[in-house]
């Protein structure tokens, strides 16, 4: 099973005097680690004795002629090779400034580390040669002919490819270079070069352990016992690897590669996003699954299982991808494309997007079971666009009640869209409108009554679902819209790298612990005791809440402030903002108890006819 396994000092895993090289095959995900891994790392090396051990290594020998160089397939430790020979290449970078200073003792420390990370009989000229998905491959060549490591008579200049400073390998080599000169700073010239040799020592005499296998299945298995700090494969990334080993030439493997790059990338880079896909994938067509299973020996009617969870999913797709490739590439294709259009209906077909958007914002992901199917047999099952958008908006409606009042629960909402698909399969000829009454009368079977909603509603809405208190406050604003002054409630800007929603929740008295002075008269003539105990009861019913463009802005601000607040542009931002929402809060003098309560009512009233199953 193991052809080699042997705990190796870091000078003989890149050793100028190798017969190897790494390579980071297709299958691999791309660079990930970040400044924390990079932090750690460069610390654990630096604060401990020399052959700290760093960690492990998997490899499979890929050369079979015992003369030629050997590739060995990185199947787990790309990060920290990556990581390594890019903190050499920064070491070596720093000691070429300051060479000059170097002892005749220590003259061939500079050959040493170029030698270590070139290998001339490799394809990229480097001892590691990265995959190529973001382009990772392209930056490591260029961050290494930058540094002098790279010999470009033999294998060209490299240019840089846009962002390459933005992208993780450029900022890794950055973060490595600003480390060292930190630590340079206050150091006498003359001892910078000690310093920096220290540092190169224990990182050669840092210690992985490298276990060398003969083939992926092998690699696998070792993967659970092994406890590093890598980043661990996943499922999906397993999923790929079982499609790209079963490819029978190069060519074969960079279809399937970009088939596979192409279903994934549409799903976002959301892992939880792309792993809930693969479970609906299967839990939606459960039943054409698992009948080339079925045989006399196993009578299952679902020998695959009865629901796809993260424990079996791996199990699921090996047999599917082993069964017929093709077919499962091109099926899951399809999905995938459909899929694309729940979780960014942006993209989505313009008369199904505003639904979609509704669902999306709802919160109603369990629904893309259901959708997934529908969608994909719309022409077998005779289902218009129209009938489509009206099933989408039942399951909205269906949605706001579940996720107001936690009914059904949230464990049976897979096992109940995926028993609707079943009874369609039963009833396949019935037609659309009786399609629409199975999902209408399962749904309404399971849903909360009206009573139960209106509770809800009438609750501490805020504090139990902030996202779907958000949709109704919306919905409740874009029921006065017309076209001529629509306003996008859900837009978004982009601040410290984080999305930011443009209007936003505002609690009309304020929410905080500290209530300002000028509410504790309004709303408790002056009893700070009360205040506190109307703030408990009242500050996140619905009736208090409302949508701002400037949240943080108005915040613990008097009521009025509130109301007449204008930007720099003399234009109202506060409760005269023109929403339809708004527009009793900008004619009124003040906000009491009786105001939240009489407001609540109204609005509970408004959402139960909104939404009524």
């Amino acid at each position: 099973m193991i052809d080699s396994v042997h705990d190796y000092p870091i000078s003989q895993i890149f050793s100028k005097d190798a017969n190897w090289y790494y390579c980071i095959p297709k299958y691999q995900r791309e660079y990930t680690w970040s400044y924390s891994h990079w932090g750690t790392l460069f610390n654990d090396i630096e604060s401990n004795a020399l052959g700290y051990f760093i960690g492990s290594i998997i490899c499979i020998n890929n050369t079979h002629d015992s003369f030629q160089i050997k590739q060995l397939e990185v199947v787990d430790g790309q990060q920290r090779l990556t990581t390594l020979s890019i903190l050499l290449a920064a070491i070596y970078t720093q000691l070429q400034k300051y060479k000059d200073y170097i002892s005749d003792d220590d003259i061939d420390v500079l050959p040493s580390i170029r030698k270590s990370l070139r290998r001339n009989d490799a394809p990229n000229g480097l001892i590691l040669q990265p995959q190529i998905q973001n382009y990772n491959s392209d930056d490591f060549s260029y961050l290494m002919q930058e540094a002098a490591i790279l010999d470009v008579n033999k294998f060209g200049r490299k240019k840089a490819v846009s962002y390459y400073p933005q992208r993780k390998l450029g900022r890794c080599y950055n973060y490595y270079i600003q480390r060292l000169e930190s630590l340079l700073k206050d150091i006498p010239t003359e001892e910078k070069v000690s310093k920096l040799l220290d540092i190169y020592n224990k990182i050669n005499q840092a210690v992985l352990v490298k276990i060398e296998v003969s083939s992926h299945t092998e690699a696998y298995m070792l993967f659970e016992a092994l406890n590093d700090r890598g980043t661990p494969l996943t499922a999906i990334d397993l999923m790929k690897n079982t499609i790209l080993s079963k490819a029978k030439s190069n060519e074969e493997v960079d279809a399937y590669y970009e088939q596979w790059k192409s279903l994934i990338e549409s799903l976002t880079d959301d892992y939880h996003t792309q792993e809930r896909f693969f479970r609906h994938y299967y839990n939606a067509f459960k039943q054409r699954h698992n009948k080339p299973f079925i045989s006399e020996e196993i009578r299952s009617k679902e020998p695959l299982g009865v629901i796809a969870t993260k424990t079996n999913l791996l199990s699921i797709y090996e047999k599917l991808i082993n069964l017929n490739l093709d077919a499962f590439i091109t099926d899951i294709t399809k999905c995938g494309q459909i899929y694309a259009n729940f979780v960014n209906p942006n993209i989505a077909p313009i008369q199904f997007k505003d639904a979609l958007l509704d669902l999306l914002h709802v919160q109603a992901v369990p629904a893309n079971t259901l959708l997934l199917y529908l969608f994909y047999y719309q022409e077998e099952l005779n289902l218009s666009d129209k009938m489509l958008n009206k099933i989408i908006n039942l399951m909205v409606k269906f949605f706001v009640r579940r996720n107001i009042t936690d009914t059904p629960n949230t464990y049976t909402l897979d096992r109940i869209f995926m028993s609707i698909i079943s009874n369609i399969n039963v009833n396949i000829s019935i037609g659309e409108n009786g399609m629409y009454d199975i999902i209408y009368e399962s749904l309404l079977e399971v849903s909360a009554s009206d009573k139960d909603f209106a509770e809800k509603l009438s609750g501490n809405i805020y504090e139990e679902n902030v996202g779907v208190t958000r949709f109704v406050l919306c919905k409740l604003c874009e029921k006065y819209m017309t076209t001529e002054n629509w306003t996008n409630l859900w837009e978004q800007n982009i601040v410290s790298n984080k999305k930011i929603y443009v209007w936003t929740i505002e609690h009309i008295f304020p929410e905080g612990a500290n209530i300002p002075e000028s509410w504790v008269q309004m709303i408790a003539n002056g009893d700070k005791e009360l205040a506190q105990a109307y703030r408990a009861e009242y500050v996140h019913k619905i009736g208090n809440l409302t949508i701002s463009g400037f949240n943080s802005t108005l915040s613990n601000k008097s009521f009025v402030d509130k109301r007449d607040m204008t930007n720099k542009k003399g234009l109202y931002v506060g409760y005269k903002n023109g929403l339809e929402i708004n527009k009793l809060l900008a004619q009124k003098e003040s906000w009491t108890i009786e105001d939240i309560k009489s407001r609540t009512s109204v609005f509970v009233n408004e959402l139960i006819e909104m939404f009524k199953l």
